[in-house]
């Protein structure tokens, strides 16, 4: 027999239900569960509304990390809706400040071979260390939290083999970026990255974040590398050594594909407006004029990063031209850069230090002035994701951020003609911990009033697909559109996350402004697409409001994980076309009759849908598991969660 792969080894120790089969639903029992203040305030009101009285997982962390600047009361008002809940059900709250959820968990709670599910697509980070780390919508986090399970696709697993070492000046954001430049933003759809070979052992625990993180951008479920003599190196660093345990490839695994790269050979990179995936070597972009660079966010705000500005930068000043910003990635981060002269020598060369949150990444600061371009060391750049609707955002290493700081034109470091960068160990890494509350003990907890503001609305419950629909195509949208385009992030957005119908307004808004307004007219529609219809982040509002509007169909050529999995949950259909040449038959305005749908949905077969304009007949299919199917035939998780309480009601009397 072959031997198990890290991912196979850690799907087995967690498996609750099903058989691991690539393609097949399996029900995983979590460890861990990561909430957030955009996604995680939703999640617990549907916790709360599937009627579960205590948290189910062993550790839930709730963290304030991207409203923490709380600009209107309804940003405070979730903060203390999520703190109280915490509270009350059993979860840690991680404070405004105390930094980025996926940074503060790696440092702070990761443990190799737990599993952990969270409400942020980058939730992956902690693949790092040898977890199995999944993103999720909240639905899906809610019903983990309250029961224990997760369901997922089993994921086809990848063996990524390093070899070689990296060059000068060449980082780990180069190898993510020569990866998407080689499966561009959906090739991962389905798969799991294993990395292995020795050019693991060359790569630092945030080198290696920042791999598994922007995983999330080629549309991997996950990533994951072992757990190594390096990992125990950053426990121990973290003084959280007992934590640490060896986690590897069983001999002779067994793998789905395989893919082979040489750190030696990749190139100095940045990825050009508007797509993650839009990779060229620094050459090719090298003397664009930049008016704003940020370095930061969950993908490259460790230590290790901030020192690589630093020196690049020290003693000398940014260009005049240029607005230059960084974000700690956590209080630890930021607690150090404090005590090794780090920020004195930012202050000095004229950058700002902001908060340890993910701030400017999701559009909630320093938003980008209209016709200009930034350069960042995030990890998406979709149109836009900065706040500004023709944001022109190009992302890189912090390296050549720094480099490019001193110039006003992105640069390639290596013409600097200085020393390569290397961080030391800092001579402590320990943090404080008034970042975070204490667990509460049950009794302190049931004296807990779970406080909700004048903002926060029930959640909306779904209606069953009926057996015939006819539903004119509200828009018919290209490939690769991002939940950024469905939802948009954003000040104004982000305040209303705990109210659906109030977001909905904002659905498509960069799109087709006039989209809301449309469909709430028409009172029923259905949205046609290409491929990987909503990547990107997991936000579940992409799903919610577009429900609460009345769409009830999506036919795309392929959806994101993620994406699906909400839609599911929200009681729309997704379809995929049988033939791509059926997305060319349908033109926005159009109406669609499906005929048939319940029968089969049932029964997992095909769909007819006739363009009542042309009298063409396109075929469809539902392409999901019974339990998914389920779902949606009952209008979505809620919907089937209350009618399951009318059923009980029903026979207890």
């Amino acid at each position: 027999m072959p031997g198990r792969s890290i991912t196979r080894q850690l799907i087995d120790r967690h498996l609750a239900e099903g058989t691991p089969v690539p393609g097949e639903m399996i029900n995983l029992t979590p460890d861990q569960i990561l909430l957030q203040d955009t996604n995680g305030p939703m999640s617990f009101l549907q916790f709360e509304a599937l009627g579960s009285p205590r948290l189910h997982p062993r550790r839930v962390v709730s963290y304030v990390d991207h409203n923490v600047l709380q600009i209107d009361s309804r940003n405070s008002d979730d903060h203390r809706y999520l703190e109280t809940a915490s509270a009350r059900y059993g979860a840690i709250v991680s404070k405004a400040g105390n930094g980025i959820c996926h940074q503060v968990h790696l440092e702070t709670f990761s443990v190799p071979g737990e599993l952990l599910v969270g409400t942020d697509s980058h939730t992956v980070v902690c693949g790092a260390v040898g977890m199995l780390a999944f993103g999720a919508g909240s639905m899906e986090v809610a019903v983990a939290m309250g029961t224990g399970a997760y369901w997922l696709a089993t994921p086809k697993v990848v063996r990524v083999w390093l070899t070689g070492s990296l060059r000068p000046w060449v980082t780990a954001k180069d190898v993510v970026l020569e990866l998407l430049r080689r499966h561009s933003v959906n090739g991962g759809r389905g798969k799991v990255f294993e990395f292995a070979g020795p050019g693991v052992a060359k790569l630092t625990v945030p080198q290696r974040a920042t791999i598994t993180n922007m995983g999330a951008e080629l549309g991997l479920t996950t990533s994951v590398f072992p757990s190594d003599d390096v990992t125990r190196a950053y426990f121990e660093l973290l003084g959280r050594a007992a934590d640490w345990r060896a986690i590897d490839a069983e001999p002779d695994a067994a793998y789905d594909d395989h893919v082979e790269l040489d750190l030696s050979s990749v190139d100095v990179m940045v990825a050009l407006p508007s797509s993650p995936d839009r990779v060229v070597p620094v050459g090719e972009a090298a003397g664009t004029k930049v008016e704003q660079i940020i370095v930061g966010s969950c993908t490259n705000g460790s230590w290790e990063d901030m020192f690589a500005v630093r020196e690049i930068i020290r003693g000398k000043q940014v260009h005049p031209s240029v607005s230059v910003i960084v974000f700690p990635g956590s209080r630890r981060v930021l607690e150090a850069m404090a005590r090794e002269g780090l920020v004195a020598d930012l202050i000095a060369a004229g950058i700002q230090i902001a908060a340890s949150s993910c701030g400017a990444c999701p559009g909630l600061s320093h938003v980008p002035a209209s016709g200009t371009k930034s350069l960042r060391s995030f990890n998406r750049n979709f149109p836009g994701r900065s706040g500004t609707r023709d944001d022109q955002i190009y992302l890189s290493s912090p390296e050549v951020a720094a480099a490019s700081a001193l110039t006003g034109v992105i640069t390639d470091p290596r013409s600097l003609g200085i020393p390569v960068p290397i961080a030391p160990r800092p001579a402590s890494f320990l943090a404080s911990p008034g970042g975070l509350s204490e667990l509460a003990s049950d009794a302190v907890a049931a004296k807990v009033s779970v406080v909700k503001g004048p903002n926060i609305k029930e959640v909306p419950i779904g209606k069953p697909p009926e057996e015939e629909l006819s539903l004119p195509v509200l828009l018919k949208v290209n490939d690769n559109i991002s939940t950024d385009h469905i939802s948009p992030v954003g000040v104004q957005a982000l305040l209303l996350r705990t109210n659906v119908p109030a977001i909905s307004e904002h659905s498509f808004k960069y799109l087709d402004p006039t989209f809301a307004a449309r469909a709430r007219a028409s009172g029923a529609g259905v949205i046609v697409a290409g491929e990987h219809y909503g990547q990107g982040s997991s936000r579940e509002t992409a799903a919610s409001g577009l429900m609460v509007l009345g769409i009830r169909a999506i036919v795309a050529k392929s959806f994101a994980r993620i994406h699906q999995a909400n839609l599911v949950n929200w009681g729309i259909v997704p379809l995929t076309f049988d033939a791509p040449d059926g997305y060319d038959a349908i033109d926005q305005g159009d109406e669609l009759a499906i005929v048939g749908l319940r029968t089969a949905l049932a029964g997992g077969g095909p769909i007819a849908v006739r363009n009542k304009r042309t009298g063409a007949e396109i075929r469809v299919r539902c392409a999901l598991g019974p339990r998914e199917r389920d779902i949606v035939l009952a209008g979505g998780v809620l919907a089937r969660a209350r009618a399951a309480m009318r059923t009980v009601d029903t026979v207890a009397g």
